[in-house]
């Protein structure tokens, strides 16, 4: 291990952060096999830790940790269980910047990223922490002169989130927050790449006073715990972010108990540039949405489709951008930074402006690229590149864009640049995406909805309506009764 990562992990361990055990009903445990699993630095190789490499007994008696806790966390008041969020929240930004080089150490995004990752993913945690003490019931007018209908919101039960790499924390927090707002408990499995961030935050929930069995994670072997949390019945709620070929395959699963599932699945969102778009808000714009987290995420633009007469413009601004961009390990100042794509796509006729090959810095990393003339036939087009490449589509009219950014799958995030305010209503509401972007290259925020749609994904999570996800509607109704009003006040 080099001096630099002994120097942040022996920190990380004396703050009590680096955790590498799983937590199954307040306490930390070994794999009941002993077997570990390494995690290494992206950036250089090294091994950072060796965590407990679960499997489906111990995601088995997570399950009955979190089952047995249901009972009580539920019937916690509304404030009662906001409070413990809060505390939870406030002990997440007071960590904010060991939290941020253990998910720079494992998941390798520059440090200034994955601070601005910590903010982001806290904020999911205030969020629900407020709207906790807002699931409101509904009153329905009967049919009947003596009967009254109601409307009672109850949480789902015990939920199993199951999270990927790219933003180890984030992604967590968008989940665990809602669940546990509305009383539910919760098993996480986080990607076993980055483990070691879900169990910082988890560490963190128990300082918080979240009760033992509310929050549990298991890591190690996928498949097997992954089978444990579908086929168990006592797991009323899956929830993932990943690919769609891992989702489909969970939704098939979670069919044999019937379970409520929500899905964030893989994307491949058009960037549509036009004519009359302001240059660089459209180039800055484009290079956020494109080269964020060195193109990793859900939401990243795919596909750059620029109209023909400013095509020319953007390509070579655009370029000139890309090329500052700086590509090293992400604890080195000013980082902001597939191959079978880019081949497919240079042996179909698209040139490289930039990039295009492994970079000289060696492990994982790739040349930011930008590729021009491409076709929407080409493979690049076509499926999630999820790296730095950005390939450059012309079109002629704004019909021709709609197409091009609609024929797909996939329908989680697109992006228009435009200073006409007409053509902004009328492509926002043509394009079949879940979330659309106007003259902006960052969109996500925990006070709106995120989700996609076709194949996408299902439901909604940010926002008031991420709390539907892990609530039942249930009726009732009763027949006469009288109102009683205290100290005669009607």
């Amino acid at each position: 291990m080099s001096v630099g990562m002994k120097s942040v992990t022996d920190r990380l361990r004396d703050s009590g952060l680096l955790r590498t055990q799983g937590l199954i009903g307040g306490k930390w445990i070994d794999a009941y096999d002993g077997k570990t699993l390494e995690v290494h630095n992206p950036a250089t190789g090294e091994v950072i830790a060796n965590v407990s490499c679960m499997g489906g007994k111990e995601t088995k008696d997570a399950i009955s940790s979190a089952f047995d806790a249901f009972n009580s966390w539920s019937k916690l008041t509304a404030a009662e269980r906001s409070k413990g969020l809060r505390k939870w929240y406030d002990l997440l930004m007071a960590h904010k910047e060991e939290l941020g080089q253990l998910i720079t150490l494992e998941q390798g995004k520059p440090l200034k990223e994955a601070v601005g990752e910590v903010d982001y993913g806290a904020k999911f945690i205030e969020f629900y922490a407020e709207e906790a003490k807002r699931v409101y019931g509904e009153i329905i007018p009967a049919t009947l002169p003596d009967r009254r209908l109601f409307v009672l919101k109850q949480p789902v039960g015990v939920a199993g989130a199951i999270t990927p790499w790219n933003f180890p924390l984030a992604m967590i927090t968008r989940k665990v927050g809602p669940a546990l707002a509305c009383g539910c408990t919760v098993v996480v499995k986080p990607s076993e790449f980055t483990p070691l961030t879900a169990l910082a935050a988890a560490e963190l929930a128990l300082q918080a006073g979240i009760p033992p069995g509310v929050v549990n994670v298991v890591m190690g072997n996928a498949p097997d715990i992954g089978d444990a949390l579908l086929t168990s019945p006592q797991v009323r709620k899956i929830t993932f972010t990943g690919s769609t070929a891992v989702g489909k395959k969970l939704m098939a699963g979670a069919a044999g108990t019937v379970k409520k599932v929500s899905l964030e699945l893989g994307g491949n969102a058009p960037c549509i540039v036009f004519d009359d778009a302001d240059l660089n808000v459209a180039v800055n714009g484009a290079l956020a949405a494109k080269f964020r987290n060195s193109g990793q995420t859900c939401v990243c633009a795919n596909r750059v489709l620029v109209q023909e007469g400013i095509y020319e413009k953007f390509a070579d601004a655009f370029s000139k951008a890309v090329k500052n961009l700086k590509v090293g390990d992400g604890f080195g100042e000013g980082v902001v930074q597939v191959e079978t794509f880019v081949e497919d796509a240079v042996s179909k006729g698209a040139k490289v402006l930039l990039g295009g090959r492994r970079h000289s810095l060696g492990m994982t990393f790739y040349e930011p690229t930008v590729l021009s003339n491409v076709k929407s036939e080409m493979l690049v087009s076509r499926e999630e590149v999820f790296g730095p490449v950005a390939p450059l589509l012309c079109f002629k009219t704004e019909e021709e864009a709609i197409h091009m950014a609609n024929d797909t799958n996939a329908g989680l995030a697109a992006y228009i640049f435009t200073n006409n305010l007409q053509r902004t209503w009328r492509v926002s509401e043509a394009l079949e995406y879940g979330l659309v972007g106007v003259n902006e290259g960052l969109i996500s925020t925990e006070v709106a909805p995120f989700g996609g749609v076709k194949q996408s994904g299902l439901g909604r999570e940010g926002s008031k309506y991420g709390m539907d996800e892990f609530l039942e509607k249930e009726g009732a109704c009763s027949t006469a009764f009288e109102l009683y009003f205290e100290d005669g006040l009607e």
